[in-house]
C-alpha cells in the first residue's frame, strides 16, 4: 500500500476534524479486524486493581464535571 501524504499542517481546524470523522468512520466497519495493543491490557488489569483496592474511586460524569471545574476555577 502506499503512503499517502496529506498537508495536515495546512489544514484548517474544520478541516482536520472532518478529516478524523472520516478515518474514524471507515476504521469502526472493521473494528473486529483492530486489534488493541497489549499495553492498553496492561493498562486496564492495572487500573482495575487500582480500583479493587481502594486506591482510586469512581464518579458518575455530572460529579466529575463539577470536582473538574473546582479543580479549574
Amino acid at each position: 500500500m502506499n503512503r499517502i501524504d496529506v498537508p495536515i499542517a495546512q489544514l484548517s481546524f474544520t478541516q482536520k476534524l472532518d478529516l478524523m470523522e472520516m478515518l474514524w468512520a471507515d476504521m469502526v466497519v472493521n473494528e473486529k479486524n483492530l486489534d488493541s495493543p497489549a499495553w492498553h491490557g496492561t493498562i486496564l488489569s492495572d487500573r482495575e486493581a487500582a480500583l479493587n483496592t481502594g486506591k482510586v474511586t469512581v464518579s458518575n460524569w455530572e460529579e466529575a464535571k463539577e470536582r473538574i471545574k473546582k479543580n479549574i476555577s
